[in-house]
């Protein structure tokens, strides 16, 4: 399947699951626990059902990791270097709150590297696509499910003052004192993986993130994020990259701490501060 198909594959499972997601909201819910004690609802459940009956019929051998299939113990070989990373409904804790800052996640990994993801905000109505040929943003019409509008996006120079996102329900002390380091700064706090699609929006210019994240978190906003020409880095200047299994220090697929800008300049400016 070609990028395109691919891509078009992905807004039509994150449409349905968010059409889920939805229904299940006004009806209502109960939450549970997992073993690491993070919130599950009926929710991310049916959403991940539906992604992946759709990606096992039009992507099969394609490896998909996600997150409540991960919870279970069930984790395919990656060892191919091409496979799906799927957060069904990334920004639980929002979604129980009833806030709208919860997202559905679908991201292509090659090689490391997040090609192809979509994001999409089902309360918003607002579907964030990356690939190789950019970034776009659709409004769809959750009722129906049928994207309207489509406008190709990309992350614009760093603003004065400088724009900068960070969690809704995961600030750190080390994510406050960066943040802190730039105290004429503008900071918006939004839940799930809508802060990376903010920057690509060029509603934001800088986005830090130390805490802890799963590869399923990020890999979709990521892949929007790099289409619409921004760029995210260790905090040590390090490429950041998909696949972490075997680490010493984590289990398989957590990330580490991660900065994300607007532009290549901007990271460099912050280097030399």
């Amino acid at each position: 399947m070609q990028s395109e198909g691919i891509l078009r594959l992905f807004e039509r499972l994150a449409i349905e699951a968010g059409q889920a997601i939805l229904a299940i909201r006004e009806k209502g819910h109960d939450v549970e626990r997992k073993g690491d004690d993070s919130p599950v609802t009926e929710a991310d459940h049916a959403a991940e059902a539906i992604v992946l009956e759709g990606l096992q019929s039009e992507m099969p051998g394609v490896p998909v990791i996600a997150e409540e299939e991960m919870a279970a113990g069930r984790q395919p070989d990656i060892s191919g270097g091409r496979f799906i990373l799927v957060d069904p409904l990334d920004g639980t804790s929002e979604f129980i709150k009833g806030n709208d800052d919860f997202t559905v996640n679908i991201a292509l990994i090659e090689n490391g590297v997040p090609t192809i993801g979509v994001v999409l905000a089902p309360a918003r109505g607002l579907l964030w696509m990356g690939a190789p040929e950019g970034a776009v943003l659709v409004t769809v019409d959750m009722e129906s499910g049928v994207p309207q509008e489509r406008r190709a996006i990309t992350c614009q120079p760093p603003s004065k003052p400088l724009r900068v996102v960070a969690s809704a329900s995961h600030r750190t002390d080390e994510t406050n004192r960066f943040i802190a380091r730039f105290p004429e700064a503008q900071t918006v706090s939004v839940g799930s993986s809508l802060k990376f699609c903010l920057l690509a929006e060029g509603e934001a210019d800088l986005y830090p993130r130390f805490g802890r994240t799963m590869e399923w978190d990020t890999a979709a906003g990521d892949a929007v994020l790099r289409a619409a020409g921004g760029v995210i880095v260790t905090p040590d200047d390090k490429p950041f990259i998909y696949g972490k299994t075997d680490q010493t220090d984590d289990c398989d697929f957590a990330n580490g701490w991660f900065v994300c800008a607007s532009t290549a300049d901007l990271l460099k400016d912050l280097r030399r501060d």
